[in-house]
């Protein structure tokens, strides 16, 4: 699969990048047909509490699946995205079934 992380506003530093990467790696063995992933992790308000976003977009053949959480850490938000995109790939590999079994 072909990562590109971007951070916006701050450095990223090698830990965070090998964190995304990990994650990012177990939703690989849930989709098959990924052609890359884009992660962009963005530093909003430095005033604000909750001030780490990040957004990861899986882009298929067939379209793009598409998450944004923002917390206290980045590492938090990767992994509540990285559960929404879970929750989105099941979704998506159900529909794909579904329309699967309609054609035959």
């Amino acid at each position: 699969m072909n990562v590109n992380i971007q951070s916006l506003h701050f450095d990223a530093s090698t830990q965070l990048i090998d964190f995304i990467n990990k994650k990012l790696s177990k939703l690989e063995k849930n989709v098959d047909n990924t052609v890359a992933t884009e992660v962009v992790l963005r530093l909003v308000n430095s005033e604000e509490k909750m001030n780490k976003e990040a957004s990861i977009k899986l882009l298929l053949p067939e379209g793009e699946l598409f998450a944004s959480k923002r917390t206290d850490t980045f590492e938090e938000s990767v992994v509540l995205v990285v559960e929404a995109l879970a929750k989105q790939i099941d979704k998506y590999k159900f529909k794909k079934a579904t329309e699967l079994t309609k054609k035959n």
